[in-house]
């Protein structure tokens, strides 16, 4: 019996985290133990995503959040650490490039536990984004990288991967596909039967444009983040635009929502910012938007899946094959760019192509991780 030790602590954690979980289930022979650090801890960023998702309740909650990037990953460290030592797993699983990420991935290298690092490979080739470092050093200190794409296993050859970690203990990089892309796949059907989001805000499928802000170079930026809501503001005048206010954007933009129960936009309003939603009613906001403009990397990958133009306000992304084929419009945070890049997107026919594996990563990656530890 393998012992691995999951550890998330942010929403795009969960989803990606419910679809490896599902496998070692499915397959047997693992005992997971999950550790939820507490990054995203309100309900609406965390408990009901467990609830929709059909996660095991996390065994351990850390209940850490609401600190700065130093703050919150040293308290992780320490916390993450004794759990460590307490489980004694044979792998520690980290997903992403979140503080979490980190924090899982340095406490367990410095336990010389092997770490699995799930969307290995990635680069911004920003270094001001913290989401930059926190990728770099993860894949620095893991045993298993689990790329989701070509791209990404390039971008390690060229920086020298895979490294030797110590006596006997080589890197195995590998091609795996993207979890994101199982997830879209398993919970379509689910979102469908289960969600009421479009009748509860009264919105017609590709009547309207959907938008989340929330990376810190945009939140923490007075400019950037005026121009992205002045070009939302001036969209919504053609078409309603929908505003899942991330709790970070609202901390900085001091704003409340502006809706009501059942009625999306007060009288003369057509930005309508909303309560975050949950991973069901997010599927079905994001299949039948006409648009989707975003700061994130995930809703970037999700507005693919289901054949959705998708504007991306930020001056990189890491998805560059999204950008490559014309399905992803990189516009950066001028009013002007943005406004420009959706009369672009508005109408763009996005074709689906098999970019980002065939919807079985879950299982790659439970499989390799099974062949790892047999031959320890």
């Amino acid at each position: 019996m393998i012992k691995i030790v999951t550890i998330i602590g942010a929403r795009p954690q969960f989803i990606k985290a419910a679809t490896v979980s599902r496998e070692m289930g499915r397959v047997g022979d693992i005992t997971e133990i999950i550790v939820h650090t507490g990054q995203h801890f309100d309900d609406n960023m965390s408990e009901v995503f467990f609830r929709e998702l059909e996660i095991q309740e996390p065994d351990y909650n850390l209940g850490i959040g609401g600190g700065s990037h130093g703050q919150n990953t040293g308290r992780m460290i320490e916390k993450i650490e004794a759990v460590l030592i307490d489980e004694k797993p044979d792998l520690v699983l980290v997903y992403g490039d979140t503080d979490s990420t980190l924090a899982g991935a340095l406490a367990a290298a410095k336990l010389h536990i092997p770490v699995g690092h799930v969307e290995a490979g990635l680069r911004s080739f920003n270094h001001r984004m913290p989401e930059e470092i926190n990728r770099i050093l993860s894949d620095q200190l893991s045993t298993i990288l689990y790329c989701p794409t070509e791209t990404a296993i390039q971008n390690l050859k060229k920086e020298g991967f895979p490294h030797k970690l110590g006596t006997n203990i080589w890197q195995k990089v590998v091609n795996v596909g993207d979890v994101m892309y199982d997830a879209a796949l398993f919970y379509a059907t689910k979102s469908e039967k289960k969600s009421r989001i479009l009748q509860t805000l009264w919105l017609k499928s590709k009547n309207f444009v959907l938008a989340t802000i929330h990376r810190a170079e945009n939140t923490d930026d007075t400019a950037r983040l005026t121009g992205i809501m002045d070009a939302l503001k001036q969209i919504s005048g053609e078409i309603p635009v929908i505003l899942p206010l991330h709790p970070r954007t609202r901390k900085k933009m001091h704003i409340e929502s502006n809706t009501q129960e059942g009625k999306p936009c007060k009288k003369g309003v057509s930005l309508c910012i909303i309560e975050p939603v949950s991973y069901l009613d997010m599927i079905m906001l994001e299949k039948n938007a006409r648009v989707i403009i975003t700061d994130s990397g995930g809703v970037q990958k999700e507005a693919y899946f289901h054949g959705v133009p998708c504007v991306t306000v930020r001056d990189e992304t890491e998805w560059v094959e999204l950008a490559e084929t014309g399905a992803n419009c990189l516009a950066g945070t001028s009013k002007e760019a943005i406004v420009e890049a959706f009369q672009k997107m508005k109408d763009k026919n996005i074709k689906v192509k098999n970019l980002y594996g065939d919807g079985d990563s879950a299982e790659k990656i439970v499989s390799v991780l099974m062949r790892t530890s047999a031959k320890k």
